[in-house]
C-alpha cells in the first residue's frame, strides 16, 4: 500500500501542473482583464479606482488577457499617460511575458505563497481564511446529513421495494432531485424568513452581531439557528441522488448467489446485510464521495450564499472571476484542486478498510 500511496502523491505534480497550465492559458485568451477594469473604473468612478488600487499591487504573476501588455491598447485608455498604463501593468505583473509569470506562479504556489489580492488590500491566504468559516460548515453539514439520511433510507428502500413505504418515498426524491436548491432556498425564505409567512428564522451570518457575549450553549443555538434554512436547502437536493445509488447498488447486492448461500447457512437478515452485503454495496457510494465532498465547500453552495449572504469561497470565488481577480481566482482553484485530489486518494484507502480484499498495489495507477 505504501507503494501505491507514494505512486499516486507523485502523479498529483503533472495533474496539478496541467490544470493550472490550462487555466492559464485560458486566461490569456479571456475578454478584459485587471487593466481594463482599472481603466474602466477610471473613466466611471475617477478618482474611487485608485483608492481601491492603494494597497492591490505586488508581485502578481498570474494570466492577463493579452500576450504583450506593454504595447497593447485597451479600450477606454485613450488619453491616459502611456506611463501610467505601463505602471498599471508592472503593478500587476503584466510587464513579464506569459511563460515568466507562470512560472513564478508556479513556484510561489509551490511555497503556498498566493500573493495578494488585485483589489483589496489583503493577502489571498488571508482572504480564504476569512471566508472560510462559511464554507466549511456548509460543507460538513451538507455531506454528513445527507449521507446520514441517504444511506439508511437507501437501505430501507432497498429491503421494502416495491412495497408503499418505496413507492412514496421515491416520489419524494424525484421531488428532491427535480428542483434546484436555489429553489428551495427561496421557498424556505418566502416560508420561515421574514417573507410572506413567518418570520423563525436569520436571513444573513452564519452568526449573530453578538455572538461573542452569548454562553456556549447560546453560541451553539444561535449557530444552528442562522444555518437551519441554507443547510435545509442543500441537503433537500442533495440526498436524491446518493439515496438510489445506494438502494440500487443493494439491491443488485442482495439478489448475487453469496447472499443466497449465506441465507442457507443460518445467518440472519442482520448478519447477511450488515456482515456480508453492506461492505459491497457501499463501495459505490464511496466512490461518489470526493466529488460531493468538494462541490459542497464550493460550486454546490454558491447560489445558497448569495440567496442568504453568506460570505464563503463559493460567493468570493464568482466574484473574483467577474472582477478579474486572477491572484483569489487562482489560488482557490490550486487549493480545491490539491484539496480534491487527496479527498480522492483517501477514498481509495476507505476502499481497502471497507473490503481488505481489494488491493491496489498489485493494479496499474
Amino acid at each position: 500500500m505504501g507503494a501505491y500511496i507514494l505512486r499516486r502523491l507523485l502523479l498529483m505534480i503533472p495533474t496539478m501542473l496541467g490544470i493550472m497550465a490550462i487555466s492559464f492559458a485560458v486566461v490569456q485568451f479571456a475578454p478584459g482583464g485587471p487593466v481594463e477594469r482599472v481603466i474602466a473604473q477610471l473613466s466611471g468612478q475617477g478618482g474611487d479606482a485608485l483608492d481601491r488600487l492603494s494597497g492591490g499591487g505586488g508581485d502578481m504573476n498570474q494570466g492577463n488577457s493579452f500576450d504583450s501588455p506593454s504595447g497593447s491598447k485597451y479600450r477606454g485608455a485613450q488619453g491616459l499617460d502611456p506611463e501610467f498604463i505601463a505602471s498599471l501593468e508592472k503593478q500587476f505583473g503584466f510587464d513579464k511575458p506569459p511563460l515568466e509569470r507562470f512560472g513564478q506562479m508556479l513556484w510561489n504556489y509551490m511555497r503556498f505563497d498566493f500573493g495578494t489580492s488585485y483589489f483589496r488590500d489583503i493577502s489571498v491566504l488571508d482572504l480564504i481564511k476569512e471566508k472560510m468559516p462559511v464554507s466549511i460548515s456548509l460543507g460538513l453539514w451538507l455531506t454528513f446529513l445527507s449521507y446520514s439520511i441517504s444511506i439508511p433510507l437507501g437501505i430501507r428502500k432497498a429491503l421494502k421495494d416495491g412495497s408503499r413505504f418505496d413507492t412514496w418515498t421515491s416520489a419524494v426524491i424525484i421531488v428532491a432531485y427535480a428542483v434546484p436548491s436555489f429553489l428551495f432556498a427561496i421557498l424556505l425564505v418566502v416560508l420561515f424568513a421574514g417573507g410572506s409567512f413567518f418570520d423563525l428564522f436569520p436571513l444573513r451570518g452564519i452568526t449573530s452581531d453578538n455572538f461573542d457575549q452569548l454562553s456556549l450553549v447560546g453560541k451553539i443555538t444561535d449557530y444552528l439557528w442562522h444555518m437551519a434554512l441554507p443547510v435545509t436547502a442543500l441537503v433537500l437536493s442533495a440526498f436524491a441522488t446518493t439515496t438510489l445509488l445506494t438502494k440500487n447498488s443493494f439491491l443488485e447486492e442482495i439478489r448475487k448467489q453469496y447472499v443466497t448461500t449465506a441465507r442457507a447457512k443460518g445467518l440472519n437478515e442482520r448478519q447477511v446485510l450488515y456482515g456480508h452485503v453492506f461492505r459491497n454495496a457501499m463501495l459505490i457510494v464511496i466512490a461518489g464521495f470526493p466529488g460531493a465532498f468538494i462541490s459542497a465547500f464550493f460550486t454546490g453552495s454558491l447560489l445558497i450564499e448569495t440567496i442568504f449572504s453568506l460570505d464563503g469561497l463559493g460567493l468570493l470565488g464568482y466574484q473574483s472571476i467577474l472582477n478579474r481577480d486572477y491572484p483569489v481566482v487562482f489560488a482557490t482553484l490550486f487549493i480545491f484542486s490539491l484539496v480534491g485530489l487527496f479527498v480522492s486518494l483517501l477514498s481509495d484507502l476507505t476502499y481497502t478498510w471497507i473490503d481488505p480484499r481489494i488491493d491496489f498495489e498489485r493494479r496499474d495507477v
